[in-house]
């Protein structure tokens, strides 16, 4: 099976500043399409590496929002969840990082991310569930600030599947 094939060049980007409770909206909803993300969202990430996997740094401007110091104007005026990653796109704000990335892949150009067969992208689907419960079961305990509990180690340790062999493969 053949690798996907990514942009066909790469593009250097500049990291804009997180925004934060002092900083001004940008122009919003003024026909820019911008993706709001926080740098150590694991959600946002997904949607940020989306947008590079598709090749779209000049089409889709980053926004980076500081959420220790998030700014009142973007619940109020982007996206009233006030959670990350939203997608500013034709006058509207979607956010949930699973539903853009599968947004981002159907409505702009660039490289397939999912595949089209319907069997394949259930299993793609089913793929994303996992790696979702798992990455919320484990970044709960850290908005939290507590202590990771017995009980997520268990349930980590019941979806990891470890290799019956750690010699590796036999010639």
């Amino acid at each position: 099976m053949a690798a996907a094939a990514g942009p066909s060049s790469s593009v250097k980007e500049t990291l804009p500043p997180a925004l934060g409770s002092t900083s001004q909206p940008p122009p919003v909803f003024d026909g820019t399409t911008r993706l709001y993300i926080c740098y150590f969202c694991p959600f946002a990430q997904r949607a940020w590496v989306t947008r590079n996997l598709k090749g779209l740094q000049d089409k889709m401007e980053l926004v980076a929002i500081d959420l220790q110091d998030k700014p009142a104007w973007y619940k109020d005026k982007v996206y009233a969840q006030g959670t990350v990653p939203s997608l500013e796109h034709d006058s509207e704000v979607r956010g949930e990082s699973l539903d853009l990335i599968r947004y981002i892949d159907s409505n702009f150009d660039g490289p397939a991310l999912l595949p089209e067969d319907a069997a394949k992208r259930q299993f793609a689907d089913e793929l994303f569930a996992s790696a979702n419960a798992f990455t919320k079961a484990l970044y709960s305990p850290l908005l939290s600030h507590a202590a990771v509990s017995d009980e997520l180690r268990l349930w980590i340790n019941s979806k990891l599947t470890y290799p019956s062999s750690t010699t590796g493969p036999s010639s």
